[in-house]
């Protein structure tokens, strides 16, 4: 790292610093803070969606395993997004549109109380808070790793300066700030990583044939689209643990579509996305997938990525593609924490305290800020703990991936008129079965990988849709309005 290296990443915290003081004064609410107002236009939300499923954790932990196991990573991570989204685009995003329209929510779980009951809202707003509690401290440790790489900054304090510097932007500006920074994010992702696919590619040194050729130079495994222990069980409970993920079962991806103007900007802000997923990872983990050609034998693959980018990038470059992995973490943890916060300023809180309700626009929003705050500390707390729990990569793949269905099988399909009959019991027995099938394969870890990720989706997803077809509940007069209001436009 050189010195102009330093100053374009001095130059970025003073970006983010600047849109957070920008996006203070176009929030005046709670509804601002949370979902932007129902304002978000289709292209920015689309970015904004894309650009929030990657982290440091992208640079880090997703760059080891396509330097130990080569293309299947585009396979089970990109490409199952690309396809899972096809039935986000046609069924679920204009749903969560049209529930704010007609409902006025601000969170995701806010609906669960009308769609089930609030005990069951309860208890999925306190399961997916815990949940993304691990999953933000892996990306805060995955941008420390990082950091410890390019500068020899201890990972800690890399964590602390990430971590405080969110802190900053986002209690300031709520969704605002989040999706702008998002956006800056995007281009700043595109120009780094397109220099790096060039500059890889120059250093093959067979042109742009290289894209094909350098497999050749690669381990064989390496080209296969499938290699163990990713296999086609694994990429399958990854395509569907991606479905509920990314149409809204990661919470604050439900509200990029929540925060569209219409159900039909919804759909277009999934379409975005969508082909973004398809074609950006190829040329993202280009460089990932080249780097045992130039670095065989590593001890640590975790830091591969930012070794490549040591070696061949010149001043300056450097500095831009530091700048690159910390917005892609600040923006997915920032948005994280927003959404977290709509979850517990929203749901959980009123309930505890029944005053809340009764809260003016003033006090609600500085509630919001208050609790963005606390979910960012916690998550701060648990980065510095995080090889207690199987390091970055158990955290994200094990934890939140195995954790996510029990979670988000009653939230998404919740919105189909198709499981109307599906109501609060099948909910929580899902729930509970699901979780309690994680637990279960935890203690025993007979499964494998593959079975340790679909073994607790496959169990709330068999109970959620067994129940209504066993028990065939009668639906409540307040669901089936509920359902048949956001139908169509």
């Amino acid at each position: 790292m050189q010195p102009i290296d330093y100053i374009i990443i001095v130059l970025f915290f003073a970006l983010l610093i600047g849109i957070g003081i920008y996006s203070y004064f176009k929030v005046s609410s709670s509804a601002d803070f949370f979902t932007a107002g129902g304002k978000l236009p289709w292209w920015l939300s689309g970015i904004s969606h894309h650009v929030s499923g990657y982290s440091g954790a992208v640079f880090v932990a997703y760059a080891s395993i396509a330097y130990t196991h080569g293309f299947v990573m585009y396979v089970w991570w990109a490409l199952t997004i690309a396809i899972a989204m096809i039935g986000t685009i046609f069924f679920i995003a204009p749903r969560w549109a049209r529930l704010r329209q007609k409902t006025g929510i601000q969170s995701p779980t806010e609906y669960l109380a009308t769609r089930y009951n609030i005990p069951t809202q309860q208890l999925m707003a306190w399961c997916g808070v815990l949940v993304k509690l691990f999953d933000v401290g892996a990306k805060w440790a995955a941008v420390g790793i990082l950091l410890n790489a390019f500068t020899g900054m201890p990972v800690s304090t890399g964590i602390v300066l990430s971590g405080v510097v969110t802190l900053f932007y986002v209690t300031l500006g709520g969704l605002w700030a989040d999706v702008l920074n998002d956006f800056m994010s995007f281009l700043i992702q595109v120009a780094s990583g397109l220099v790096m696919f060039v500059v890889v590619l120059l250093r093959l040194g067979d042109g742009p044939k290289g894209v094909f050729t350098m497999w050749d130079q690669l381990p064989d495994d390496h080209s296969n689209w499938f290699n163990e222990p990713y296999t086609v069980g694994f990429a399958m409970a990854f395509l569907v643990i991606n479905f509920f993920s990314y149409s809204g079962g990661t919470w604050n991806l439900a509200t990029r579509f929540i925060s569209s103007p219409s159900g039909g900007e919804a759909r277009k802000a999934a379409i975005l996305s969508t082909v973004l997923y398809l074609i950006w990872p190829l040329v993202l983990f280009f460089p990932m997938f080249a780097a045992p050609i130039f670095f065989p034998n590593l001890a640590n693959p975790q830091q591969s990525y930012s070794m490549m980018a040591m070696e061949f990038l010149p001043a300056g470059l450097l500095g831009l593609m530091v700048a690159s992995l910390f917005s892609t973490t600040l923006s997915m943890t920032s948005s994280d924490a927003n959404t977290i916060s709509s979850v517990i300023t929203r749901d959980i809180l009123p309930v505890l305290n029944k005053k809340v309700k009764d809260f003016d626009r003033r006090k609600m929003l500085i509630l919001a800020r208050v609790t963005t705050f606390s979910f960012i500390v916690l998550t701060i707390i648990i980065a510095f703990n995080a090889n207690s729990f199987g390091g970055v990569i158990g955290l994200i793949i094990s934890w939140f991936a195995a954790l996510l269905g029990p979670i988000s099988i009653p939230m998404i399909l919740g919105l189909l008129p198709a499981f109307r009959h599906s109501g609060s019991g099948a909910a929580l027995l899902s729930i509970v079965g699901g979780l309690f099938t994680f637990v279960i394969l935890k203690l025993f870890g007979q499964a494998g990988l593959a079975g340790e990720l679909a073994g607790p989706l496959l169990v709330s997803l068999i109970l959620y849709t067994g129940y209504a077809k066993l028990i065939k509940a009668p639906v409540p007069e307040r669901v089936d309005s509920l359902l048949k209001s956001i139908d169509s436009e």
